[in-house]
């Protein structure tokens, strides 16, 4: 059974802040910072063994979740990633979404988080090929582009992420499948319009928005800012 919360922001242009960049001493006011500036969280859980990289596990996304009622969109960047969707779930993870070079039996995995109630993501590293995916559509809610290779915030935007994007966006437009397609790495204001332009729904902004004087304005400028493409 799906969550009882209202994803149809998530097709909105709606930024997603990426708590990896937040202050983690301060972290439950980083997030309040947000206000009602967005109705997304992106939680990235990083094992040190897919990527270079340690961050959050089940606490601190359990204690998240007691305290919003914001879609917590959760990135697994880590091995064997079928083995922790039950506690994912249990955590409060609305959108659980696993990398593909990370998977052993995709179609699978794949159910299995829809089966625990929330949302399926599928993502893509720079380098994986969209051919690959194509026979997955009609499992997934949510396709990540990676536009950095994943593992650490604050990276420039790959060169092929604008080509990427927009070859994804026409895949899921000729099929009848309501997938999200979303975009991590190197989001900010001077990258975001023109991956919006090339068909990008959901962004994540770490740094764009925590490292701002006010997260809450930078998060409402970036949307302002991949929503004036579309006019």
């Amino acid at each position: 059974m799906t969550r009882a919360r209202d994803f149809s922001c998530l097709t909105n242009k709606t930024i997603a802040p990426s708590i990896l960049s937040a202050d983690f001493w301060r972290l439950g006011e980083c997030l309040d910072s947000l206000g009602d500036s967005t109705d997304v969280l992106h939680i990235d859980v990083m094992d040190g063994s897919y990527v270079p990289n340690i961050s959050f596990a089940f606490p601190v996304l359990k204690a998240i979740r007691k305290n919003t009622s914001k879609i917590l969109d959760t990135h697994l960047m880590i091995v064997e990633p079928s083995r922790y969707i039950p506690q994912f779930a249990e955590a409060g993870a609305d959108i659980l979404t696993v990398h593909y070079e990370a998977m052993t039996h995709h179609d699978r995995e794949l159910k299995e988080i829809r089966k625990y109630g929330m949302k399926a993501g599928l993502t893509l590293n720079p380098g994986t090929s969209l051919s690959l995916i194509e026979e997955l559509l009609p499992l997934i809610d949510l396709l990540l582009i990676m536009t950095v290779e994943p593992g650490f915030g604050g990276q420039s935007i790959c060169e092929n992420a604008y080509s990427k994007v927009a070859r994804a966006r026409k895949m899921i437009d000729a099929g009848p499948y309501p997938i999200c397609l979303e975009v991590d790495g190197g989001i900010n204001r001077e990258t975001i319009a023109s991956i919006s332009e090339a068909g990008a729904d959901l962004f994540v902004a770490g740094t764009a928005v925590f490292g701002a004087d006010d997260p809450a304005a930078a998060c409402r400028d970036l949307h302002r800012l991949a929503k004036d493409v579309c006019f």
